[in-house]
């Protein structure tokens, strides 16, 4: 193989090498772009997200939907997850609040990530959230319980879309998945003050 060859081969490589890097870090950055986007268009069941509710003279229906409450775990997550409350009844508009209960089952510590969304699909464009727990970093201490609120609304404007008028219940449904990321950094810094303790 002549010099030229070789040459021309490791630029092949390096370029492939830089290539499929460059795939990786744009399948990370789409995961929150794709979250963003779904938050704010309500795509693929995902709820809005506002600061506050509508005001009073803002909510023009007396239509009424009852939102129920769901809980799945990831079976490497050794919690109890559970809705306090099944579900709620609400006018349109008006500000909803609801709690789920996590109780960590371990020996240890466990950190917990939380996603959710909205069935049926078509109706998540008009639920909307002020304040919940998800893709926040839950970490309970062994047997520790904590519960965690959820505040949302309805928005009216579902009164006007003729495509919602059969939706008389909306499902909110929430996963918890260990975190393992954030585990390894929370053991990482803890050993790091340790080490600098020791020194110390």
């Amino acid at each position: 193989m002549t010099q030229k060859t070789r040459r021309r081969n490791r630029y092949v490589f390096a370029g492939l090498a830089a290539l499929v890097l460059a795939m990786n870090g744009f399948a990370y950055a789409t995961v929150p772009a794709y979250r963003a986007f779904c938050q704010q268009f309500g795509f693929a069941g995902t709820p809005l997200v506002a600061e506050e509710a509508p005001a009073n003279g803002e909510v023009l229906s007396d239509r009424k939907i009852t939102v129920r409450f769901n809980s799945d775990i990831d079976p490497a997550l050794d919690w109890r997850f559970k809705p306090v409350q099944r579900s709620v009844n609400l006018q349109v508009g008006d500000t909803g609040l609801a709690f789920y209960e996590a109780v960590n089952l371990a020996s240890h510590p466990i950190t917990g990530t939380a996603t959710f969304n909205v069935t049926p699909l078509k109706a998540a464009p008009y639920f909307v959230k002020i304040e919940c727990f998800c893709f926040t970093e839950q970490t309970l201490s062994s047997g520790e319980s904590v519960d965690m609120p959820v505040t949302f609304f309805v928005d009216p404007a579902i009164a006007e879309d003729k495509n919602l008028d059969d939706v008389t219940t909306i499902t909110l449904s929430y996963t918890f998945f260990r975190d393992q990321d954030a585990e390894a950094e929370q053991k990482a810094a803890a050993i790091e003050t340790r080490d600098l303790t020791q020194v110390n």
